[in-house]
């Protein structure tokens, strides 16, 4: 009943400057304007138009529009006959409905509120509530337009349980989680004490340390410990995690989380703590699987996290001799060196839980060891990282000129025939005995290298033809020499580059900075980590032990 038009003569005359709103119009039909008036003077005393005569009128000129002005026009009123007799007229359902739950209050300040929010005059509405003393009623209506914040405002004014407040406070969180809002989301969730909301507003807002608060607010056993635990779990925080899991009672859970977090060491305390006997079949299926995709050093550190320092020393010694086996020995006693390490944790182990003092020596501990294998290799650990130290310092010093230092070095390397290969030790005691002129080890070097049953033919005949170049113009003697000292146990005389004694068999101990023989140990300091010697005049501002490559001497 509207008549929309547009100024055309203005748009015509300033098509880019005319606003649109401005150049259309609208117009109200005649019957539509003699309704509204005709609705404004009902009841009036000037005129006495009365309802029945606005009824006539609408139905002569009969739209649903007119209809529903005289519906409304009826409900201000309190008209509910004519009222719901437009309402019929329209079609409209709801309104029908809406009139007849108005009948059935018997209050009429309770009808005008009613119809005050069919308007969406909701505050005139809940004012009306509020004077006939029904804040009940006003919260309801609050709550059915899920404005919460103002029933929240309504029941600390008084009415209401706390029940209805906590929910208030819940629907208020979900309306700001709804828009992310996650700090004020968690204000409200905090207030009514949903924990399980609390807890996915601190995980979205990746506040740990509040999540973390929330785990000792919960009771043992919550089901949303599990939950929280997972979420730790997804982010890399074990600790919590596991502190998590525990107070839920998932005992498995916290293992499968350091697992899978790699956290092997906490993992097998929680299996043991626990009875939990899992574990060692996962570690081993882990480890398995690390080998196969040929990544040992990742297999060793998942050992060394587990403190299963026999299994991690053992791969490092394999690896160590796969090194020296491709001539790399300076990495070759690297890894040897921490194999030894490992060695040492493994013992330690053992003596903090041994109580049989029968145990107590290193003998009692290797015999706890399953295999014949592992019992040697644990036994000789530091005596492969000597042999490849020694080695090297022999070569070093060939090379750096001190020769005289690099042949009482290489003599130490006699004793390691079963780690290193014979023909490098005889050629490097030969070499270096040569260019320090002692023709008379250079000559037993090379009888041992002649008389090496591996050595082929060709290279046994090429060692007697150089032997034969050598000693024809040297005789194989060894130069005079006063620097002698005394064995500390027979006190016979020996030379200083001796490294056992030629009377009663007493082999000396080396200086892991020069390789020379250690004859007073009074002399000496011993290195606390890998319990071997060094000279103390040798250290000279050395900052660690050149075997173990930690600085621990003490007298």
């Amino acid at each position: 009943l509207k008549v929309k038009t547009a100024l055309l003569d203005e748009i015509m005359q300033n098509p880019e400057n005319t606003e649109v709103k401005d150049a259309i119009l609208k117009f109200e039909t005649k019957s539509l304007r003699d309704t509204r008036e005709l609705l404004s003077n009902v009841g009036s005393n000037a005129t006495q138009i009365t309802s029945q005569d606005a009824y006539s009128f609408i139905e002569d000129n009969s739209h649903p529009r007119l209809w529903r002005i005289l519906a409304e026009s009826a409900l201000e009123r309190l008209d509910f006959v004519v009222a719901e007799k437009a309402f019929v007229k329209c079609l409209d359902y709801q309104g029908i409905q809406f009139v007849k739950r108005l009948k059935i209050l018997d209050d009429k300040m309770k009808q005008l509120a009613e119809v005050a929010a069919y308007f969406k005059k909701f505050d005139e509405a809940e004012n009306i509530y509020c004077e006939i003393d029904r804040k009940d009623l006003a919260i309801d209506l609050r709550m059915r337009l899920g404005d919460w914040i103002r029933v929240v405002q309504l029941l600390e004014t008084g009415g209401g349980d706390d029940a209805l407040l906590s929910k208030a406070y819940n629907q208020i969180g979900d309306y700001y989680a709804d828009r992310f809002k996650w700090p004020n989301a968690l204000q409200y969730y905090g207030l009514c004490k949903n924990y399980r909301k609390k807890a996915e507003c601190l995980y979205v807002m990746e506040d740990y340390n509040g999540l973390e608060r929330l785990i000792g607010e919960l009771t043992e056993g919550d089901e949303l410990l599990n939950d929280i635990g997972d979420k730790f779990t997804s982010v890399g925080i074990s600790e919590h995690a596991v502190t998590a899991y525990l107070k839920a009672g998932n005992v498995k859970a916290a293992i499968d989380c350091c697992v899978s977090l790699n956290k092997w060491d906490a993992g097998v305390n929680l299996a043991q703590h626990h009875d939990f006997a899992q574990i060692e079949t996962l570690l081993s299926k882990y480890a398995t699987h690390l080998l196969d995709k040929k990544k040992t050093l990742h297999a060793i550190e998942l050992y060394r996290k587990a403190n299963h320092h026999t299994e991690a020393a053992k791969l490092l010694f394999k690896i160590a001799k796969e090194a020296a086996a491709n001539g790399n020995l300076i990495r070759a006693k690297k890894l040897t060196v921490l194999g030894a390490m490992e060695v040492e944790q493994y013992r330690k182990k053992l003596l903090q839980q041994q109580n049989d003092k029968k145990k107590s020596t290193l003998d009692g501990l290797l015999a706890d060891d399953s295999t014949t294998s592992m019992k040697r290799e644990l036994q000789t650990s530091w005596r492969a990282a000597e042999a490849y130290h020694w080695f090297n310092m022999a070569q070093r010093q060939l090379y750096e000129g001190l020769i005289d230092a690099s042949m009482k070095t290489s003599f130490r390397l006699v004793h390691y025939e079963d780690i290193l290969d014979p023909k490098d030790i005889y050629s490097l005691i030969g070499l270096a005995s040569f260019y320090n002129k002692h023709y008379g080890q250079c000559s037993n070097a090379f009888v041992k290298l002649e008389t090496l049953e591996e050595m082929s033919q060709q290279d046994r005949e090429a060692y007697q033809n150089l032997a034969l170049d050598i000693f024809t113009k040297y005789p194989p003697a060894d130069p005079q020499t006063k620097r002698k000292q005394n064995c500390p146990k027979c006190n016979a005389e020996n030379k200083d580059w001796a490294i056992s004694c030629g009377d009663c068999g007493e082999k000396f101990n080396g200086c892991v900075l020069s390789g020379r023989s250690i004859f007073n140990m009074k002399e000496a300091i011993q290195c606390k980590i890998c319990k071997h010697y060094a000279i103390e005049s040798e250290i000279r501002g050395l900052v660690s032990c050149k075997l173990c490559h930690h600085y621990n001497f003490s007298k």
